[in-house]
């Protein structure tokens, strides 16, 4: 059974950085898409950032672009997302997950973190 497990959240200032990081164990990380999504209070779970199973292509959501960058390092089985230029709005839950590109599912993510808090003060 895979398990990702996320930290790096924190409370940070507007305009601050934080990178959040999440660590995949009991699969084989290489094969997975890998996902960044947020929750905010009374809100749906959104898409934030996605990467490839060999590191690119990356893609961002609208809200996020030329603020946060996506990577991973397979070696250490992680992914990461830097978020620099920080705004309230970015203020939810933060979490990673993994679309097994060899389960013959499209698309969809099948493994998830719990969630990493963060939040970001006016």
């Amino acid at each position: 059974q895979v398990q990702l497990v996320e930290s790096g959240g924190g409370l940070v200032q507007a305009g601050g950085s934080l990178r959040l990081s999440c660590a995949a164990s009991g699969g084989t990380f290489s094969s997975y898409n890998m996902g960044w999504f947020r929750q905010a209070p009374g809100k749906e779970r959104e898409f934030a950032a996605r990467i490839g199973a060999s590191g690119g292509p990356t893609s961002y959501a609208a809200s996020v672009k030329g603020r946060f960058t996506i990577s991973r390092d397979n070696a250490k089985n992680t992914v990461y997302l830097q978020m620099n230029s920080l705004r309230p709005e970015d203020t939810a839950v933060y979490y990673c997950a993994a679309d097994d590109l060899r389960d013959g599912r499209l698309n969809q993510y099948v493994y998830w973190g719990q969630g990493t808090q963060v939040t970001v003060s006016s």
